[in-house]
């Protein structure tokens, strides 16, 4: 279901996460709760990278960039077209360099980060890819807190581009 105005403006005073997650629950809604080659054309370009940094918050401020990678979403996050619409188009050229630079490190382990894992596995992977864990903490302390906002300010500035018809 699409927010309403009021819906948004609410969302808008409660803080940016706030914000992108009242967008971007109607995304999930939208495509019954998962990104795959059937819903994706149900969404725009925008909606996607919004969803996109919804899902790397939400798994980053968890449990860093190998919970991102665990749970699924290092392909659509990492190897997608997100770090250019950062760089490119929404004006977070340091921030869309930053998702390079993971993406860079997810490719140079991506059969260890995405193997099937045990609980005690997954642990162990915070030990075994130092880079990448440091690289969850960097999006922590010098992105998440500047970013956010940016992100919601772009959309919100554009709410238009960003609501579902």
């Amino acid at each position: 279901m699409t927010p309403t105005s009021e819906t948004l403006t609410a969302a808008w005073n409660a803080g940016p996460d706030a914000y992108i997650h009242a967008l971007t629950d109607a995304y999930l809604d939208r495509i019954g709760g998962e990104l795959t080659s059937d819903t994706i054309g149900l969404l725009s370009t925008d909606q996607l990278t919004l969803l996109a940094y919804r899902h790397l918050l939400d798994e980053v401020m968890e449990g860093g960039f190998i919970q991102l990678i665990q749970n699924g979403y290092g392909p659509f996050v990492l190897d997608g077209p997100f770090a250019m619409m950062m760089k490119k188009h929404w004006g977070l050229k340091d921030f869309g360099n930053f998702i390079y630079d993971v993406h860079h490190e997810y490719n140079r382990h991506r059969d260890e980060l995405e193997a099937d894992l045990d609980e005690e596995q997954f642990m162990a992977l915070y030990e075994q890819q130092d880079t990448m864990n440091e690289m969850g903490d960097t999006f922590l302390d010098d992105y998440q807190e500047s970013v956010t906002p940016a992100i919601a300010s772009y959309v919100r500035e554009r709410e238009a581009s960003f609501t579902l018809s």
